[in-house]
């Protein structure tokens, strides 16, 4: 496989691993692979990732990149709750919750983090779809559940003051019924009182 043929038979593909292209050639060779970086044609993510150089790189696309390159994983915590404006800024790494062990890739493209939940914890996404590709991505109320789940040092008002969440926002956004039905599978009674203390925080804020 040459690689005028590789970009027809991955046309479609936004990141590609060497699998990929073994299923297309059994016969590939690995080697391949550094003769087009080294041409430029492509770039390595992570072991076993690729992209082409070419690639337009946005939030759609470093979002599929995530859920891609450490399955399964889906976009949470600071990175979905700047996703729905929730809070004010953008951040600077691309954070997901995965069943997997919390892992951290620093990349050419986007830092990768990712942080372990239970395999219980693994529901709350939706797909998103863009351009005929897609990414999964937590709903604006697991995206907050998550993020207290994994903070069990937020419990005072100060500390949910420094989350800059937005009142108005949040009561837009955030059904509550879909809040109190997710937040029952947590199990757990810290993390109940600490949700319910954070989302009075914020009514006591409008």
């Amino acid at each position: 496989m040459n690689y005028i043929q590789l970009r027809k038979f991955l046309a479609d593909f936004t990141v590609f691993s060497i699998n990929d292209l073994q299923r297309l050639d059994p016969k590939f060779h690995r080697r391949r692979l550094n003769e087009w970086q080294d041409k430029g044609y492509i770039k390595k993510i992570i072991k076993g990732f690729y992209i082409f150089s070419d690639l337009e790189l946005n939030e759609n696309t470093l979002f599929e990149i995530a859920n891609r390159i450490y399955k399964p994983s889906y976009i949470s915590f600071e990175m979905a709750l700047a996703y729905y404006h929730l809070i004010p800024e953008s951040t600077y790494s691309i954070t997901s919750a995965s069943t997997r062990r919390t892992y951290k890739f620093k990349t050419s493209i986007a830092e990768f983090n990712y942080r372990a939940i239970k395999t219980g914890l693994f529901f709350g996404y939706v797909i998103n779809r863009y351009n005929g590709k897609c990414f999964k991505i937590a709903t604006p109320e697991k995206a907050i559940l998550d993020y207290l789940y994994l903070n069990p040092r937020l419990n005072k008002e100060s500390d949910f003051a420094s989350l800059r969440v937005n009142p108005e926002v949040f009561f837009q956004k955030i059904k509550t019924k879909k809040l109190k039905m997710y937040l029952k599978k947590f199990a757990k009674n810290t993390v109940i009182k600490r949700v319910n203390n954070f989302v009075d925080f914020l009514s006591d804020q409008r």
